[in-house]
């Protein structure tokens, strides 16, 4: 299944997570994405489930990485996973749709918080916090 994630970076080096309400993964943290509905680009999708999610309005970049997940039920939901940067008000920041919660955490705060497995080092993997991935550069 065709999903996308979204790998926000504020200009404190911060990374844009939120708490998952629905399966797989529910009520751990992971990066703000889901399903790309039929018809639908990539980048068109990761502007809609950031906003759906977050409220913010994001520019979409390049792809950072891909990665699937196996939801049971012979569910695979392959990944992709994009740099983004937000462009409207970063104040209209609020849980929505499926997230209960939102935030804005460090290398170290995404650590200590119960994410979504693998998660902290796919981010790593891919090089996330060395400040070139951004979206508008």
């Amino acid at each position: 299944m065709p999903c996308v994630g979204a790998v926000v970076l504020d200009d404190q080096g911060r990374l844009l997570v939120v708490r998952r309400r629905y399966p797989p993964a529910q009520d751990l943290w992971s990066l703000p994405g889901g399903r790309v509905e039929p018809g639908e680009s990539l980048a068109a999708a990761v502007k809609r489930e950031v906003f759906e999610e977050t409220g913010l309005v994001v520019a979409v970049g390049a792809a950072v990485g891909a990665v699937e997940i196996p939801a049971g039920d012979d569910v695979v939901y392959d990944v992709t996973d994009f740099a983004a940067s937000v462009v409207g008000d970063p104040a209209a920041l609020r849980a929505g749709d499926d997230a209960t919660d939102v935030t804005w955490v460090s290398r170290e705060e995404l650590g200590s918080l119960g994410c979504s497995p693998g998660l902290s080092e796919t981010l790593a993997s891919w090089d996330v916090w060395s400040g070139a991935l951004r979206a508008d550069s």
